[in-house]
């Protein structure tokens, strides 16, 4: 594909793009920003997503395809508000749209619909997923066909407020000198239905095999999870959030604990980064968002895309916006 230098979707506002290949089609499922004159706080109220559109490219032209309107908040029984960042993944013959919200009470939720396409429409099941809790579900299926999911923000994701094992709505982060919030992963059953055992830790260590620290602001865990595999290793990569890095770590399991090796994209225009990684025809995209279109609004934010390399040794050359 070309290398991209304008917004990939400038009609609508879009965020948190997560890019997979389907059909030898790039499909990408975004957040879909609403433009409002509401103030932002450390809550996230800015971000009042109500529903999800899906898009499609491939390197045959410049066209992106938007397939619509594909899952409103409306639909859903349990949701109150706030659809953030959502994720597919493919397995059974299905799609499933991860995606997640605010219940009745207020308590961010990761809910799942399905399609039997890619571009949807997805329909909802009636409740949430037993035991799931917090934002940014990112799927990852492995060779062998078993489905992770791996999720968990700070602030208004709510991460924090699990640090006792239940949801405690004053619950903070850790003192500075103690290790970091850890972002979570579970299998799936594989049929789907839930998850097939209790999320756990995903620990990320420096190279000297110390956990990282909630005071290591430039590389400790955030937001925006993501997975993906390369020569045997698994990839764990995600936003640092206050200084606004999309970093990675390295292992060779799924579980952990990971190595951190650098940063992929240094900030954006806007508060938020949210990333995805994809290979397709044998080279790898990294999809982002910034908030180039509305000059730093951080609820008007836009898709964008770019090569991503890898050095001889397995790390990735760092991306400057």
């Amino acid at each position: 594909m070309k290398e991209q230098k304008t917004p990939l979707i400038s009609h609508i506002f879009t965020a948190d793009p997560s890019a997979h290949v389907f059909n030898d089609r790039i499909y990408i499922y975004p957040s879909h920003d609403i433009p409002h004159d509401g103030e932002d706080n450390d809550n996230g109220d800015e971000y009042q997503m109500q529903d999800y559109h899906v898009f499609s490219i491939d390197d045959k032209s410049d066209e992106v395809i938007d397939h619509g309107q594909v899952l409103h908040q409306d639909d859903v029984p349990w949701v109150s508000e706030q659809m953030w960042a959502p994720d597919v993944v493919y397995k059974n013959d299905t799609y499933y749209l991860f995606f997640p919200a605010r219940d009745k009470d207020g308590i961010f939720r990761l809910g799942i619909a399905e399609s039997k396409k890619p571009e949807g429409p997805f329909a909802p099941r009636k409740d949430y997923v037993k035991g799931s809790f917090s934002i940014d579900p990112c799927s990852f299926k492995d060779e062998d066909d078993k489905v992770y999911i791996l999720f968990g923000g700070l602030w208004g994701g709510q991460l924090e407020k699990y640090r006792t094992g239940t949801f405690d709505p004053n619950g903070t982060e850790p003192p500075k000198n103690e290790h970091a919030v850890w972002p979570k992963i579970a299998m799936m059953k594989d049929d789907m239905s839930e998850f097939a055992e209790e999320p756990r830790d995903i620990v990320i260590l420096d190279k000297d095999g110390k956990e990282l620290l909630a005071g290591d602001e430039d590389r400790r865990y955030f937001e925006d999870p993501w997975m993906h595999k390369h020569n045997g290793k698994y990839y764990f990569s995600y936003s640092t959030g206050t200084t606004h890095y999309i970093v990675y770590a390295v292992s060779d399991n799924p579980y952990g604990p990971f190595t951190y090796q650098g940063r992929i994209l240094e900030p954006v225009l806007g508060w938020t980064t949210h990333h995805s990684i994809v290979e397709y025809h044998g080279k790898t995209y990294l999809f982002y968002h910034d908030c180039e279109i509305s000059g730093g609004i951080n609820h008007r934010r836009n898709v964008k895309y770019c090569e991503l390399k890898y050095r001889p040794d397995g790390t990735f050359e760092t991306i400057v916006p």
